[in-house]
């Protein structure tokens, strides 16, 4: 049997995103999902996420970060496939 195919994908998300636990929220769906990755802060307000896994665990991580947290309130959520060597294999953490 072939594994899943892994690829990387990543977020930017606009709205109320920063100070309402909005980084806290993907590392502990990425963990629960089995995904490697980073969660951080942007100087412009927006949080950039970035996640490597198989189709079906990223399909999962886009669903959670266009509802978010209880206190986040998403305006945009702008995607992009990105080279999955690009993105380190450890875990997922926050920056």
């Amino acid at each position: 049997m072939t594994p899943p195919a892994v690829e990387a994908v990543r977020w930017l998300i606009a709205g109320r995103v920063q100070g309402v636990g909005f980084r806290w929220f993907v590392l502990r769906q990425a963990e629960s999902l089995g995904l490697r990755g980073w969660a951080a802060n942007l100087p412009d307000g927006r949080v950039e996420v970035v996640a490597k896994g198989s189709v079906a665990q990223l399909v999962q991580l886009d669903a959670q970060l266009r509802s978010g947290p209880r206190f986040a309130s998403i305006d945009t959520v702008e995607k992009c496939d990105i080279p999955h060597e690009d993105v380190e294999d450890k875990s997922f953490r926050i920056k």
